[in-house]
């Protein structure tokens, strides 16, 4: 359900018009709760605590939340170039390059998205936590998704436990895919003999990948893959478990003849605005070397 409330942003406030009908009701109170529960939708948690710390005021016919208190980012900044396909005052969503980890492991002078998206912050005077939605693999590309406040990161998060982030990726991987393989609903847990991998398991937790052909070349096939779930590595396990591994994954048996990395990258993220429910869809173009590849394939 997408509303039409109109917003506007002043420093850490939010401002709304609700109508003369809540501002001048008898029960004002009340009727703020509930229009913001119906109509608005806020989080419940939030709405708990603004109205805790008294942060939801009225200025004449104008309905005041701070949904933008000033936050630390939580995580030393560093400015690289980023890539930002999308951004308003409630979320982000940039692209990441293969070979970056979303979130710092600890490893010496590594470079995350994380702390470039900090200083993307910075530089634009965004008080805002560092919160990513999802992560990718760090040799996959595509786009990650960043919730710049709580409302933003309670809606997402919940969008995400609920299944309703679309992620649509390409694949290159090895063989011909049969035009008949539409879904792989297989379960995915660790593999006790690698620690690095996972493995289809009869005990692992559910998985499953929608799969279209695209396009084939000698011995190698253009997929588009989606995830239902987002188990790790689920779409190299699924893809490798099939006889099909990615080109370039070396730990899931690829061959590394034309590319250096997994052949993987997330094409289209989908999901509803945190705010204003309306669909948005977010596109993230190739990286060259996937197209180079794709002109290796088709000469």
């Amino acid at each position: 359900m997408s509303h039409q409330v109109k917003w506007t942003r002043r420093g850490e406030w939010i401002e709304l018009s609700p109508g003369k009908a809540i501002a001048e009701a008898e029960d004002r109170d009340l009727e703020t709760i509930a229009w913001l529960n119906n109509i608005v939708g806020i989080p419940e948690k939030l709405l708990r605590r603004l109205t805790h710390e008294k942060k939801i005021q009225w200025s004449g016919a104008r309905l005041r939340l701070a949904l933008f208190p000033s936050r630390s980012l939580g995580i030393d900044s560093i400015w690289q170039e980023l890539e930002v396909l999308y951004e308003d005052d409630f979320c982000l969503v940039v692209h990441k390059p293969a070979g970056m980890t979303i979130h710092p492991d600890g490893r010496k002078g590594e470079v995350t998205l994380d702390q470039i998206v900090a200083a993307h912050y910075e530089v634009n005077g965004e008080e805002a936590a560092v919160r990513h939605i999802h992560r990718l693999d760090q040799n996959t590309s595509g786009p990650v998704l960043y919730a710049k406040n709580e409302w933003a990161q309670l809606k997402l998060d919940e969008d995400m436990r609920m299944k309703k982030i679309e992620r649509k990726y390409i694949a290159f991987v090895e063989g011909s895919v049969s035009s008949s393989l539409s879904e792989i609903d297989l379960p995915i847990g660790k593999d006790r003999h690698h620690a690095q991998r996972r493995r289809v398991s009869p005990t692992g937790q559910s998985a499953i990948t929608r799969v279209r052909v695209e396009e084939r070349y000698t011995g190698v096939t253009l997929v588009h893959l989606e995830l239902d779930t987002g188990r790790t590595h689920q779409i190299r396990v699924h893809m490798n478990h099939l006889g099909h591994p990615l080109l370039g994954d070396l730990l899931y048996e690829g061959s590394i003849g034309l590319i250096g990395r997994q052949a993987l990258h997330g094409e289209r993220l989908c999901f509803s605005h945190p705010f204003t429910r309306e669909y948005i869809e977010v596109a993230d173009p190739w990286p060259t070397d996937l197209i180079d590849l794709q002109n290796i394939l088709r000469t």
